[in-house]
């Protein structure tokens, strides 16, 4: 698992992953009640682990300084889906001893990527011309590519190219007809 420049030396014990939609109540006449979807609310991502051996408390603080930096990071689970995060907690969930370190973390979506390509194509859609429409360049996956050759094609990182892309919820995955934000 990765954030930011914190790669985990193994991945954590429990990783999961809550959804939630909010529903609203509105009562009606004769007793009855008409539910009301308010939308779906951010992903928030929590779980635990240990660290283990002779740097196990410095590994500890290693994640701890990446805790107290501002703003929201590419949160990367091998298995799980990709996100644009905020680390909102950590916690030590014991007294923590110099080769043992047990802990518990919360990261939350940050879904303000994803409605602002939503607006953006939207604009594109809407007919906008010249430098207002200006803005992401898009790859459209073809057969046998990999984010490894799309990043080397654009001359790009590919931790950049995957920062660039949270909607990719797989790095390892992509698929024909994808289209991958390159600039």
């Amino acid at each position: 698992m990765r954030y930011k420049g914190y790669t985990w030396p193994h991945n954590p014990r429990v990783y999961s992953i809550d959804y939630e939609r909010k529903m609203a109540v509105n009562k009606t006449p004769f007793g009855l009640f008409h539910l009301q979807d308010l939308g779906r609310t951010n992903r928030i991502m929590e779980g635990e682990g240990e660290f283990v051996g002779p740097d196990a408390y410095a590994q500890f603080g290693k994640l701890a300084n990446v805790f107290y930096e501002d703003g929201p990071g590419l949160l990367v689970h091998p298995l799980w889906q990709t996100a644009n995060a905020y680390f909102v907690s950590l916690r030590l969930e014991q007294e923590p001893r110099p080769d043992y370190v047990r802990y518990s973390f919360a990261f939350w979506e940050d879904d303000s990527w994803y409605t602002g390509l939503a607006a953006q194509r939207a604009g594109n859609q809407s007919g906008e011309s010249g430098a207002a429409a200006a803005g992401p360049v898009y790859h459209r996956v073809v057969k046998g590519e990999s984010l490894w050759a799309i990043a080397r094609k654009y001359d790009l990182a590919l931790a950049k190219l995957i920062a660039m892309n949270p909607q990719i919820k797989n790095p390892n995955l992509i698929h024909v007809g994808d289209e991958v934000r390159v600039g």
